[in-house]
Order: structure tokens, then C-alpha cells, then sequence
């Protein structure tokens, strides 16, 4: 644990909500001396102490952690990720660009859509994520509650948790397209 980072987390906190130390000690229950010692990177408070801080803070306990990240499993190789086949691996191929090592709120896919090819025979709808698509290279029909719509390069879709959705390239190229699916707010 970097004792550091956890005081500025800590700090940053107590700021935001508009607290002095004095205000945070009465509010927590925890001496104004010991908060000043995790603030500047010097206390080595316990689990209790942190839950207190979270509690009176209103954040969730790993949030005070949020900052100490080990920086290498920010880095994500293409040789290193997985890629993912619908189907059967004659039509698209997503390559997972956020692995579930970066342990991240947000996925982040390319996929190669195939000539001549859909991403489903059907449709996909997803019920918990919202999902935006931005077409890079290529031309790319987009099937919205079954109406379809025609995207090139550059054109960007959004499709909200619970819409009926696929993509159909109708063209003699490989087109690419990039995902971003997000937890819905909804």
C-alpha cells in the first residue's frame, strides 16, 4: 500500500466535501492528529480506521485505493489479447482491447466484420450495458429494432440497454469497427 497516495486520496476527499480536519475528526470519530498523519502519508491507519474514513466520507472503502495502481496493468499488448468468434469464425472476430486483468468499468472491443457477413443471424440486446459503436474503416449497415441504417467511416452509433441490434456488412471488404460498452445508467 502506498501510504502516500492514500493520504492525497484521503485529502482529495475531505476537500471535495468541503471539510476541515477539525469538521472530519468531530464527523468520523477519529483524532484530527491520526487523519493528519494518513493525510501526509505518515499513519498506517488499520481496516477499521479506513471504514470509518470511507463511512464519513460517503465513497466505498476501495475507492480509497482507487490511486494505487501498479502502472505496468495499465498497458494492455495487441500479441497479448484474447480474441473473441461469434458463431463460427468465418464472419467477425472481436478483439478484446480491455482484458479483465485492468479490472475496468468500461469494454472496449475492435471487431473485424467479415465481406458479406452479419454479426448474428438474429439480433443482440443487451439489457445491462449501453454500447457505442464508431465505424473505422469501412462501410457497415446497422440494424436498430429492425430498421437499418447506413454507416461509413468515422460515423458513430449509440444503442441504449434493451435495443435490438446487429451489423451486417454488405460490401466485399473487411470493415472495422470499434466498441465501447459501458454498465447502463438506466
Amino acid at each position: 500500500m502506498d501510504h502516500q497516495r492514500l493520504g492525497q486520496t484521503v485529502l482529495n476527499y475531505r476537500k471535495k466535501n468541503g471539510m476541515t480536519i477539525r469538521e472530519f475528526a468531530d464527523y468520523s470519530g477519529i483524532s484530527t492528529s491520526l487523519i493528519s498523519q494518513i493525510e501526509r502519508g505518515q499513519g498506517n491507519p488499520s481496516l477499521n480506521v479506513l471504514e470509518l474514513i470511507a463511512k464519513s466520507l460517503n465513497v466505498p472503502l476501495f475507492t480509497l485505493f482507487i490511486n494505487d495502481i501498479d502502472t505496468d496493468s495499465l498497458i494492455s499488448k495487441k500479441k497479448d489479447r484474447k480474441k473473441i468468434y461469434r458463431e463460427n469464425n468465418d464472419h467477425i472476430v472481436y478483439d478484446v482491447l480491455t482484458p479483465d486483468f485492468m479490472k475496468a468499468h468500461i469494454e472496449l472491443l475492435m471487431m473485424d466484420l467479415n465481406p458479406h457477413s452479419s454479426t448474428i443471424e438474429s439480433h443482440y440486446l443487451h439489457i445491462d450495458k449501453e454500447e457505442i459503436a464508431v465505424v473505422m474503416k469501412g462501410k457497415v449497415y446497422v440494424e436498430l429494432e429492425g430498421i437499418e441504417y447506413f454507416l461509413e467511416e468515422g460515423d458513430v452509433v449509440r444503442i441504449p440497454p434493451n435495443v435490438k441490434h446487429k451489423f451486417l456488412n454488405k460490401s466485399s471488404q473487411t470493415n472495422n469497427i470499434l466498441f465501447v460498452l459501458t454498465p447502463s445508467l438506466i
